[in-house]
């Protein structure tokens, strides 16, 4: 072998053992940093001091600045849920009857409520029940409690543990082992403003529920329809449609916005036509019911950030995972600009930031607008269209 051939069999040797060795120390670190996830609630039959600190911020954000966001939603009592894997916890619903009924079935779940020994929530009792069916949780949504409407989420520290299992579930364990999962969750939900939002989200639902009953439950009632919704058909042509919503959300004028809003409603017109009447339906209720949430708890986590006044309660200073609401205005902007990315958005997803973008293009267009909508019950885009007319 030539020195000179010598020289570079050496060189083009050298280059994929360090990748190599390269490639095995950033494994070896990924993995390292899934060592230890929690495989369970480290606090199980009351709730931590913690998780009253955040539920106590979400009841004080929404009365604070719900009527900023919605009119009456600041008034509204709305009582909060939160469960683990073994205890379901109710917070501002003294003497609750049993249980809890599934929306829009109405079947009954979940047994006596019983006082949670030796602790209360801001100074009043609060309740829990033993939950004996892992299936039959309240999940993240809106129940009712004898006649009254409540919000329900997993508490911040189960649903971390969740997101941790169903996370490596999905994937081979080797291709897991190298997922570094918590920086996944810190990416995703790190903040403790993701968890209040997602709150206020089921809050708004159980105002939904409390106002535009029939509506709501119209909503609930579409999942046979939605099963069979062509999204993949309709990727294209939604994608333009909503790029065309988004910069009327944004533009520079009014004029402009209104030109915008009516180039986006014919061309939701002309991809309708390949629609059946029930799933164009299923599109208009999901963006009234989900979409309205998804507006709901971007501005008010918005509002938070912009109203300097505002106060969180002062037991949210031992949450080191609270930012006091930092950079939700540039948070705001991107999940407005989300509308337009169909990849990143799974089934009906899309619902959630179609009509969240509308409901801003309505802010700017329609003043007045939110009582036809809720407790009204109308069309956001039927809305739109009136807008621009």
């Amino acid at each position: 072998m030539s020195p000179k051939r010598s020289r570079l069999f050496k060189t083009c040797l050298v280059i994929p053992l360090g990748a190599v060795g390269l490639l095995v120390l950033i494994t070896a670190i990924l993995d390292l940093t899934n060592i230890g996830l929690p495989q369970h609630s480290l606090t199980i039959d009351h709730l931590s001091e913690l998780e009253k600190a955040r539920l106590a911020e979400v009841i004080h954000l929404r009365k604070s600045l719900g009527d900023d966001v919605w009119p009456g939603w600041s008034q509204a009592d709305i009582p909060l849920i939160v469960y683990n894997e073994q205890y379901v916890f109710l917070v501002g619903y003294p003497d609750p009857p049993a249980g809890w009924k599934k929306v829009p079935s109405m079947e009954q779940r979940g047994g006596t409520w019983e006082i949670v020994p030796a602790d209360t929530f801001e100074g009043q009792p609060y309740y829990r029940t033993e939950l004996t069916d892992r299936d039959k949780t309240p999940q993240g949504f809106t129940v009712l409690v004898g006649d009254r409407w409540v919000a329900t989420f997993m508490t911040r520290e189960y649903g971390q543990v969740n997101f941790y299992q169903d996370f490596r579930k999905n994937f081979p364990p080797v291709i897991s082992d190298l997922i570094p999962v918590r920086l996944v969750w810190a990416f995703l939900m790190g903040k403790s403003e993701s968890y209040i939002a997602a709150l206020e989200h089921e809050s708004f639902h159980s105002l939904e529920g409390m106002l535009a009953l029939n509506t709501f439950n119209a909503s609930e009632e579409m999942y046979s329809v939605e099963a069979n919704y062509p999204y993949d058909a309709m990727d294209d042509p939604w994608k333009q449609e909503m790029n065309v919503l988004v910069d009327a959300a944004q533009a520079a004028t009014d004029a402009e916005a209104r030109d915008l809003a009516n180039q986006f409603l014919q061309l939701r017109t002309e991809r309708h036509k390949g629609l059946t009447t029930e799933e164009i339906r299923l599109e208009q209720l999901r963006e009234w019911e989900e979409g309205l949430a998804k507006y709901a708890e971007l501005k008010i986590m918005r509002q938070a950030d912009a109203k300097h006044d505002y106060l969180p309660i002062e037991s949210m200073a031992q949450d080191k995972d609270f930012k006091y609401y930092k950079n939700q205005q540039r948070f705001w902007t991107q999940q407005l600009e989300q509308a337009a990315s169909v990849g990143g958005l799974s089934g009906d997803t899309r619902f959630y930031y179609s009509g969240n973008a509308i409901a801003v293009l309505l802010d700017r267009l329609m003043p007045g607008w939110k009582p036809r909508a809720l407790p009204g019950g109308e069309y956001l885009d039927d809305l739109l269209q009136v807008a621009v007319e």
